[in-house]
């Protein structure tokens, strides 16, 4: 195994070859809800994935790749910031260690304060696209193209619905600073059969992007954050009933098969070898909705809203021909936060001096090999619940969802009790942390014994950093506690023109209910 390295946070064009005449475009495949199990490479049965499955064959396979929250917003908030969700904002303080994300009555979003990738890339000459959902807030000051994007076309919210139009609106899709319609009225999803032709469009939206940028000669960076898997699930007419997985297997059949066409694309256009693509999830599978609506996390403990390894732990693939080995397959601890400094690194840039990164350059594990010395920090809302050093993992909270919840039938880890871990109460382990080896025990089923010389020599390490850690942790301001049905997507720019402007109530502004 690679000898673990301290490497700086951005070794720029260090490891680059010096051929390059030009910083190489960038392009982040973001899937939603899609598990670790999902993938024919790993070890999925059904072998459903061939696109990606020969991407990691000419690329470099991440079995150790975390999300920064195991929930959507916050996630995402921290991959185009590369700071933890508690220092971004993208948390809530109206309950102890609760997800929160950005539902039609937020009434927060990503701060002006933050520094997004786009903005950022733009010192190099960057173009940036985000194609898909945003979800970092919906009102004008929070859109996309306020924080450095120069194109878009998806949604601020997730696509549920169909709403009434006057209880709730329907959400709407922009193209760039307008909306275009509405889901399930100008963008329709059957609820009965799954059928929506909305991954095509995405998929079509990503090859004109990379067709007009490749004619312009500057360097892109596209963001392809595609919602398919996220229930309510769907797939377009050709791909219903192609899997042995339902219609959720359709789905992950469909965005393989765009992500094959994508690569393609970079292919025939010639610039295959000067464009970075990686693959991954904003969090685990979503449990709560399988078999049919939710993916799988394969070996690991539970899943989505959890921070038990199937909630975090995430499908990942770095594929660049000509810079990185075929057929590598990586032990580096990574996450979604270093996409961040990569990107930047892969730019010639340095990431922010004015605060806290919390992401690493990845180039060093990704072009020769190395691994880089870091911890993986599990936050749930405003707790630290969790921490990796190595092979480590110790539990400083324990929590999968509360009883209540849990008798309603809402169970983020069905089929997987493991008394004393998967608790249905918020258990502190802050004096005497639950320690797994994940080596041995990759599903954390074992607790190591608190009285093991092995339990003690992980101990005193991980103690130091997680001192270090909340030493110097400076919470930023909670975005995701006020929630209010007058900032709902009632009248959003452009509705004039489409007639689909709605009334909203009057302004009720009060604190957001997070049960999880």
């Amino acid at each position: 195994m690679a000898k673990a390295v301290l490497v700086p946070l951005c070794l720029c064009w260090a490891l680059v070859p010096a051929a390059a005449a030009a910083p190489p475009n960038i392009l982040l495949l973001l899937m939603d809800d899609m598990g670790w199990g999902d993938l024919g490479v790993f070890g999925e049965p059904s072998k459903e994935t061939p696109n990606l499955d020969q991407m990691a064959s000419e690329g470099m396979l991440f079995l150790d790749f975390y999300t920064a929250n195991p929930l959507c917003s916050p996630s995402r908030a921290a991959l185009l910031t590369g700071r933890l969700p508690v220092r971004n904002g993208f948390y809530t303080t109206n309950a102890h260690a609760r997800n929160a994300y950005t539902p039609q009555d937020i009434v927060g979003g990503i701060p002006d304060s933050e520094l997004l990738l786009p903005e950022l890339l733009k010192k190099a000459g960057y173009i940036s696209k985000i194609i898909g959902k945003w979800h970092l807030g919906h009102r004008p000051q929070f859109h996309p193209l306020k924080h450095g994007f120069d194109e878009w076309f998806g949604s601020p919210n997730c696509h549920f619905g169909p709403f009434d139009n006057r209880a709730l609106p329907n959400i709407p899709l922009y193209r760039d600073w307008e909306m275009i319609g509405r889901y399930y009225e100008d963008f329709k999803i059957d609820l009965k059969t799954g059928e929506a032709n909305l991954t095509q469009i995405y998929l079509q939206e990503a090859l004109d992007f990379i067709s007009k940028q490749q004619a312009s000669q500057q360097p892109f960076f596209l963001y392809w954050a595609i919602d398919a898997t996220h229930a309510p699930v769907y797939a377009s007419k050709q791909f219903l009933g192609s899997s042995q997985r339902g219609l959720y297997g359709d789905a992950v059949r469909e965005i393989d098969d765009s992500i094959g066409k994508i690569l393609k694309h970079l292919q025939k256009l010639g610039i295959s070898e000067n464009t970075f693509v990686f693959f991954t999830s904003d969090n685990g599978a979503a449990l709560i909705s399988a078999p049919k609506q939710g993916g799988s996390n394969g070996r690991f403990l539970c899943g989505k809203q959890t921070t038990f390894e199937g909630g975090m732990r995430e499908p990942a693939i770095a594929w660049w021909p000509g810079h990185i080995p075929a057929g590598g397959v990586s032990h580096q601890l990574g996450n979604v936060m270093d996409l961040f400094t990569t990107s930047l690194s892969l730019a010639g840039l340095q990431p922010p001096s004015d605060r806290q990164i919390d992401g690493i350059d990845l180039l060093p594990a990704v072009l020769q090999g190395k691994l880089i010395d870091r911890p993986i920090f599990y936050y749930r809302g405003n707790e630290m619940m969790a921490v990796r050093v190595g092979l480590y993992k110790a539990h400083y909270w324990t929590w999968s969802n509360s009883w209540e919840e849990y008798s309603k039938g809402v169970d983020f880890c069905p089929g997987q009790n493991v008394s004393g871990v998967t608790t249905h109460t918020q258990e502190e382990h802050t004096t005497l942390p639950l320690l797994f080896h994940l080596g041995r025990d990759p599903g954390e089923k074992y607790p190591l014994s608190f009285a093991s010389s092995e339990y003690q020599r992980a101990m005193e390490q991980i103690s130091v950093i997680v001192e270090q850690h909340k030493v110097t942790m400076v919470p930023g301001e909670p975005q995701l506690n006020v929630c209010d049905k007058a900032v709902m997507n009632w009248s959003p720019p452009g509705c004039e023109k489409l007639g689909k402007c709605l009334k909203p109530p009057k302004s009720d502004p009060k604190k957001c209910f997070w049960p999880h």
